[in-house]
């Protein structure tokens, strides 16, 4: 698939693609499909702790990711799917505090699943996105 386009943000879109190889996000004619993200410290790589602190991470992780591979962020997102480790209550809650700030404007399509282990020992939740980005996608096809 090397005529797709594929973007890693710095630091953990860097270090994840080193260490686990893949990408975090690619665009694939004006759609920006996004990795899930986690809540980890953008620098660090360190998961924040409490459930809250993880899903506010991993919604700026999206949106950093998207604004990487050249899309404006949320705004742009139609499709999400979150896994959690728990789904409770506290992280459904947090999820649509997010998607209300987020995404003031719209409401996406959205599929939650509980899973027993997400892909390292600390993480919590993990957020797919599909984003919609016909602007975004001009100027990429420029870029070649």
């Amino acid at each position: 698939m090397s005529h797709l386009r594929y973007y890693a943000y710095e630091n953990t879109g860097v270090r994840n693609r080193e260490n686990f190889w893949y990408n975090q996000a690619v665009r694939v004619g004006d759609r920006i499909e996004c990795a899930g993200q986690g809540g980890w410290d953008p620098i660090t790589s360190e998961f924040a702790r409490e459930i809250n602190a993880q899903i506010d991470l991993a919604f700026a992780n999206v949106e950093r990711c998207l604004k990487d591979a050249g899309g404006k962020g949320w705004s742009q997102v139609y499709r999400v799917n979150s896994y959690h480790v728990p789904i409770n209550n506290e992280a459904l809650d947090a999820m649509v505090r997010n998607f209300k700030k987020y995404m003031p404007d719209h409401q996406p399509i959205w599929t939650c699943v509980g899973v027993t282990r997400l892909g390292e020992d600390d993480m919590r939740v993990e957020i797919e996105v599909v984003a919609h980005d016909p602007e975004g996608a001009k100027a990429a096809a420029e870029e070649k």
